[in-house]
């Protein structure tokens, strides 16, 4: 009887790198949201199996996530060249050091990073960002993983061994509330332990309800979220609508809306901001935080002249 001759096929250099970033990251689903380019979890599936098909061998099993022998092995073979392919782009492209990698959350790179960007551009024209959002845990993270150079985010702990910070400014919590209301201040707010108001306010894991929420609980103050939203200009437009009181910060770097007016909240924490690095602040990554104390020095100034301005009306 003729026995059948099994042929392997050599490796698809593709495969390899979905591979890759499935070890990297421990799981398919996991690695799609890293993968640098759009990718559904059902196709990086198929490609992995057909790989380990090629192979006649498993490479990780699922549930939990742990590399096999031959796994593990491959994955050491192949990280050395994956890990340093965009850097190599990089440095084809005229150097690594012309590139920075920013992490922060949604509202620091809509509301400050631009103007970061251009004050850096003016010492270095030939500047390359790339910008990816999150909070400080996740951006930790990237951090340790050198996915990321430098992060600008609210500080809600300590950072972890191997991260550096430095605090950059302490931002005070408002109440935004529809011009006409009669409530003047949290003292006409609070004068009951539980309020009727209908409270606008950002989702639970956001930092500045973590902090708000923090502040509540020492005034010993019950207040339920009423609106959910996703960002303060939401929360400013559906206040001046007489939808409630949102949330907010002192915002230097923006005037309110003509239909509000912000209520202080003394004695609530404030929003301490901070940047993080790993490693020696030189080349372009020192240039980028020297931009980004720059522009927290003018808001500085501004929010010394709103709460100067504030005194004198208030």
């Amino acid at each position: 009887m003729l026995r059948r001759r099994r042929i392997f096929l050599p490796m698809n250099i593709h495969h390899l790198e979905l591979f890759y970033y499935v070890a990297k990251h421990e799981g398919i689903s996991n690695a799609v949201r890293k993968i640098p380019y759009g990718i559904q979890q059902p196709a990086v599936s198929a490609q992995i199996a057909l790989l380990e098909e090629r192979l006649d061998a498993t490479l990780f099993r699922r549930r939990p996530f742990e590399l096999t022998e031959t796994g593990q092995a491959l994955y050491e073979f192949v990280e050395p060249f994956f890990s340093k392919l965009n850097k190599m782009a990089d440095d084809l492209r005229g150097g690594e050091s012309q590139r920075v990698r920013v992490g922060a959350s949604h509202i620091i790179l809509s509301d400050h990073m631009p103007v970061i960007m251009e004050k850096v551009r003016e010492d270095r024209p030939d500047l390359r960002v790339s910008l990816r959002p999150g909070h400080q845990p996740a951006l930790e993270t990237a951090l340790l993983a050198r996915e990321i150079d430098v992060a600008v985010t609210v500080l809600e702990r300590e950072p972890p061994p191997g991260i550096e910070a430095r605090s950059l400014l302490e931002i005070p919590l408002v109440l935004v509330a529809r011009r006409s209301s009669k409530i003047r201040s949290v003292d006409d707010l609070f004068e009951t332990q539980k309020i009727t108001e209908p409270l606008i306010c950002l989702p639970a894991d956001e930092p500045v309800t973590k902090i708000f929420r923090t502040g509540l609980a020492d005034a010993g103050v019950d207040w339920h979220t009423t609106l959910e939203v996703n960002s303060f200009d939401l929360a400013e437009k559906l206040a001046a609508k007489g939808f409630g009181f949102g949330i907010g910060v002192v915002s230097p770097s923006s005037k309110r809306g003509p239909g509000v007016r912000a209520i202080p909240l003394p004695g609530f924490p404030a929003l301490k901001i901070g940047v993080l690095w790993q490693g020696k602040l030189e080349g372009l990554l020192k240039t980028f935080v020297e931009g980004i104390e720059w522009h927290v020095g003018n808001l500085k100034q501004m929010l010394a002249d709103e709460a100067q301005a504030t005194g004198k009306t208030g």
